[in-house]
């Protein structure tokens, strides 16, 4: 019952999808921190080659950058011929990757539609599926392993900018981890959602107007529009990130929890 056996994730091999920025970059860091063996991925090589020696700088332990388009089996594919070559199970699975497309309804673009569901369901499908057996290698009945999919309030709430694909495709993510976790509890395998709000992100920037600036956006304007009356931090998205992965959350089968400061209760 104590602490670190509640929450410790020290060993654990974990993979963070979108983790070369944002909250994906905050989730890997969190498992670093704590111990964790951490594979991330993003489009842009560069920048996940860059964030993961960075990370490994920081924080220690084992950063490895897997450069991959998560929106295309193509791109798991590519993924997953280099995952294997360095590990024969998984722990921890973080579906964070994802996009957003704005445009007023009237000239919404097909693309728009179909890229932000590629990347933000169909991508996060596929690649739990591919992983499926390093997943059971890992889990046993007293200790599965883990699958946390990042959603969106706005897959709870009607989202306030014009970016009409994205809530519904973070409420289907939403929906597809529940049924996820009814089907592969039963294989040692425990699957969760989070729900953020407001984070210090590129995304986020470009919907409140700094350009994907994210040093210089006003974020404490953005945080007093909350009702905790800031953004999110690293600590609040890792920290639940965590939970998710380790024993504490051991009775928590197909949730969705919101972070974010009280936006969907308020």
């Amino acid at each position: 019952m104590s602490l670190t056996d509640l929450f410790s994730v020290e060993g654990k091999v974990v993979i963070v999808t979108g983790g070369s920025r944002g909250i994906g970059e905050m989730i890997a860091a969190g498992f670093l921190a704590n111990g964790a063996r951490v594979y991330i991925s993003s489009r842009k090589a560069e920048a996940c080659d860059a964030t993961a020696e960075r990370l490994q700088a920081e924080y220690g332990g084992e950063c490895i950058s897997i450069p991959a388009d998560m929106s295309s089996l193509q791109g798991i594919e590519g993924f997953m011929a280099e995952f294997s070559q360095r590990e024969s199970k998984l722990d921890v699975l973080v579906n964070n990757a994802g996009v957003a497309w704005g445009a007023p309804i009237d000239e919404f673009p097909e693309k728009g539609w179909d890229k932000v569901m590629d990347t933000n369901v169909k991508g996060p499908f596929f690649l739990i599926q591919k992983l499926l057996p390093y997943l059971e290698a890992a889990g046993t009945f007293e200790e599965p392993s883990h699958v946390v999919n990042v959603g969106s309030i706005d897959g709870i709430k009607t989202p306030i900018f014009e970016n009409f694909s994205y809530g519904p495709s973070k409420a289907a993510i939403h929906h597809m981890t529940r049924v996820l976790a009814y089907h592969l509890i039963k294989r040692n395998i425990k699957v969760n959602g989070i729900a953020p709000g407001p984070f210090p992100t590129y995304m986020l920037s470009t919907g409140v107007g700094g350009g994907g600036d994210t040093e210089n956006t006003d974020w404490d304007a953005v945080g007093k529009t909350n009702p905790r009356g800031r953004v999110g931090t690293a600590e609040d998205i890792a920290g639940l990130a965590i939970f998710l992965s380790s024993r504490a959350s051991g009775f928590t089968i197909g949730d969705v929890i919101t972070c974010d400061g009280g936006t969907v209760v308020s």
